[in-house]
């Protein structure tokens, strides 16, 4: 399952050559990933409620074309898999003429609020995003 986001690049995120800002891409990924869980019925605030966090573990990105101001980017997000106490995310950002400006990939960990430590996903959140990815944790 491939899930869209669309987010329109503010002045305030470009720097002084006119481009969107490398470090927001972190920000709209974030974005991009809360929208995709929301569309499969899990949102970050009741995962949270629960006593789950998910804290980055790996962030990679590769560029090739710059963003502007005002553009329209399209986020296409992946859920690549969930194994263990980690979840995979993919991603490629898009602007209005459909030119793909970066590909990248962010891995998350289930932590529990209180011990600080990894944790394995509940079963009934592991069959959600198994559809998503058509892969058994």
């Amino acid at each position: 399952m491939i899930f869209e986001t669309k987010l329109r690049v503010r002045y305030a995120e470009t720097d002084r050559m006119g481009y969107c800002y490398y470090g927001n891409f972190a920000a709209f990924f974030e974005v991009a990933r809360v929208e995709a869980l929301r569309e499969l019925g899990v949102t970050y605030k009741q995962l949270e409620d629960d006593g789950i966090i998910l804290p980055v573990l790996d962030y990679q990105i590769k560029y090739f074309k710059p963003a502007y101001y005002d553009e329209e980017l399209r986020i296409e997000t992946n859920i690549e898999k969930v194994k263990g106490a980690r979840i995979f995310f993919s991603y490629k950002t898009f602007n209005e003429k459909n030119e793909l400006l970066n590909q990248a990939s962010t891995t998350l960990v289930f932590v529990d609020f209180n011990t600080k430590k990894p944790i394995n996903p509940p079963s009934d959140l592991v069959e959600v995003l198994s559809k998503a990815t058509n892969t058994e944790s």
